[in-house]
């Protein structure tokens, strides 16, 4: 992509500033004095290293303005090894990052006075901790496990200037409906703190923005990489590889796939029917190579395992926001000042392709939903796996302004995170029943949680 003659003005600007910087670096230093040459060459190498880190951070702003799609396996290996390169210059560069980032998984803090309590269920592995049978890691191994999968919605994530997209998509984890520990009124009350009222647990989220339901066999983007994104099956990876196995999985995914347009002509987008059955017609063949998986190491496990497998959001009553945001924004241009990033983002939700994008989550919700029924014949002589289908989620009404972000009006408020978390907390009393966790039990008080 050829840079116009506004990033030129940009690129002398940033080099004038650093060479400013670098010479502020190198003389004001309280040392003794240095050979002119050593000054300079020390200046130079500095000054490269400020020049790879901003060119990485452009390569990311020009490949964020679209959720790309996941490439195909059959990719040319000299894209696959430039691709890789740069995300791994990014990664290097950026490796500090990672120091001041919340991990993504979360352990209830107090959990060992209250596996103490002899009303606790997990009190039996308390005991056999006190008498040396177990260390502390094992019954911290044998809290009850959550992970969620999914995309930008089950993140805080939302679109603004590319440098402060860039650090939110690769660095900000919790603060979204499925994870918050921040005990602040004003804070998301997240599924992880309802859960956490009636019993300790270990948390992980593996979600990523940009994240697609994809080929098992297709590369991650340059977008993903660089922001640590992995579609599904890259995500179901991650989770298979861990020793400890989770009791529950929650997966919220498919949203990016409902840019429909994407590399169409005119003329297909002016007949999509048939290519709008191809797009369901692969999502659910793809969706059920990272979801089998999931479910054959679940029937390998000695502990209960459920799989709650969420609908996609209802797009309609999102659309209804957005027009709704956009008739407030023609009153004030000061409000949403990152409205117009969304359709720059997501081609799908422009006005001509808003009823077919609809069209279309109706249709991926139906492919889950057949699929999962027909997984679940196969679960019929397994009754330690449950796999289900929920629409939980689909029936929230995001048709309120005040659900979405007040940044772009494309991701989700704190109470629209916070209104996901309760829907999904309601709906999941008989998964929790069945791997012995009685939801209406709460062991500890929680004057904050209440006030909230």
């Amino acid at each position: 992509m050829p840079l116009d003659y506004r990033m030129n003005a940009k690129v002398r600007a940033l080099n004038r500033s650093l060479c400013r910087l670098t010479s502020m670096a190198t003389t004001t230093s309280p040392s003794l004095a240095r050979p002119k040459h050593w000054v300079n060459r020390r200046s130079c190498k500095f000054r490269n290293l400020l020049r790879a880190i901003f060119l990485c951070v452009l390569i990311y702003g020009l490949v964020v303005a679209r959720a790309e799609q996941p490439i195909d396996g059959k990719a040319s290996l000299p894209g696959a090894v430039g691709r890789e390169a740069t995300a791994d210059l990014v990664n290097l560069i950026f490796l500090f990052d990672r120091v001041g980032a919340k991990p993504p998984k979360v352990i209830t803090r107090n959990y060992f006075g209250r596996v103490s309590q002899p009303t606790s269920p997990l009190y039996r592995d308390y005991v056999a901790y006190r008498e040396g049978k177990i260390d502390r890691a094992e019954l911290a191994n044998r809290l009850p496990h959550v992970a969620m999968l999914g995309d930008s919605l089950t993140q805080h994530f939302y679109l603004s200037s590319w440098p402060s997209s860039f650090w939110r998509a690769r660095t900000v984890w919790r603060n979204n409906w499925f994870i918050d520990t921040d005990p602040a009124p004003q804070s998301v009350l997240s599924f992880y703190e309802r859960m956490e009222r009636v019993t300790p647990l270990v948390a992980e989220e593996h979600n990523g923005a940009g994240a697609w339901v994809a080929p098992h066999g297709s590369y991650d983007s340059l977008r993903q990489r660089l922001v640590r994104a992995r579609n599904f099956s890259g995500q179901s990876r991650v989770v298979l590889r861990q020793g400890r196995f989770p009791d529950l999985i929650m997966i919220w995914i498919g949203h990016n796939n409902l840019d429909w347009v994407h590399g169409l002509s005119p003329e297909q987008r002016a007949h999509p029917d048939k290519h709008l059955a191809q797009i369901a017609s692969r999502f659910r063949e793809n969706y059920g190579e990272a979801l089998r998986p999931l479910i054959d190491r679940a029937k390998t496990e000695n502990h209960k395992v459920a799989i709650v497998v969420f609908g996609l959001a209802n797009i309609d009553a999102y659309l209804k926001a957005r027009h709704r945001v956009a008739v407030l924004k023609a009153r004030n241009p000061n409000l949403y000042p990152y409205f117009e990033e969304g359709e720059k983002s997501f081609e799908s939700l422009k006005p001509p392709y808003q009823k077919n994008m609809a069209r279309l989550a109706v249709m991926l919700n139906r492919e889950m939903q057949s699929l999962v029924t027909q997984l679940n014949g196969g679960l019929r002589d397994t009754p330690a796996v449950r796999l289900e289908y929920s629409d939980a989620l689909t029936k929230v009404d995001f048709s309120r302004i005040e659900f979405v972000n007040t940044i772009d009006a494309y991701h989700f408020s704190i109470k629209g995170h916070t209104t996901v978390a309760e829907a999904a907390w309601n709906s999941i009393g008989p998964t929790l029943r069945f791997l012995g966790i009685n939801q209406t039990r709460q062991t500890r008080p929680l004057p904050i949680m209440t006030a909230r």
